[in-house]
C-alpha cells in the first residue's frame, strides 16, 4: 500500500507583512494545507542561506520565503536583497542536484490573508508533484 506524501514545507515569512498576512489567514478563517511551518524573520533581506540550506539538510521537502511587496519594505531595500539572493540560492540548489522549484518566493502584504492562504496551496501542490526530498540527486 502506497503511503500519502504530505510535503513538509518550511517558511520564512517577515514579520511586518508576511507574517501578519499569516495572522490575518488564521483569524479569517480561510483555510489551506497544514503542510506549513512558519519561522518568522525581521526582514526577508535577513535570511542568510544557510537558513535554507538548513531546512532541507533538516527534513524539508520545500521552502517558502515570503516578505513585503517590492517597494513597500519596512527596512527599505530588503526585499530587493532577498530576491537576489534567492535568485544566486536556486542556481546552487540546481548545481547539487535539488530542483531549484524547492525554494519558491512571494510577496504577501499584511492585508492579504486569502493571498496567503493560496501560495500555501500552491507551493503545496508544486512539491506535492515533485515529491519527497530524500537525496540530493533528483
Amino acid at each position: 500500500m502506497l503511503k500519502k506524501f504530505d510535503p513538509n514545507i518550511m517558511a520564512f515569512l517577515c514579520n511586518w507583512c508576511s507574517y501578519a498576512g499569516a495572522d490575518l489567514t488564521g483569524t479569517s478563517h480561510f483555510h489551506y494545507p497544514p503542510n506549513l511551518k512558519a519561522i518568522r524573520v525581521m526582514c526577508t533581506g535577513r535570511i542568510n542561506p544557510l537558513m535554507v540550506a538548513a531546512a532541507f539538510r533538516h527534513g524539508a521537502d520545500g521552502v517558502l520565503i515570503s516578505g513585503c511587496h517590492p517597494g513597500e519594505c519596512h527596512y527599505m531595500e530588503g526585499n530587493y536583497l532577498a530576491r537576489r539572493k534567492i535568485f544566486v540560492f536556486r542556481n546552487l540548489l540546481e548545481f547539487v542536484g535539488i530542483n531549484p522549484e524547492r525554494l519558491q518566493m512571494s510577496w504577501v502584504s499584511a492585508s492579504e490573508g486569502k493571498k496567503f492562504s493560496n501560495v500555501v496551496k500552491e507551493i503545496t501542490e508544486k512539491i506535492k508533484k515533485l515529491g519527497p526530498l530524500t537525496t540530493f540527486d533528483e
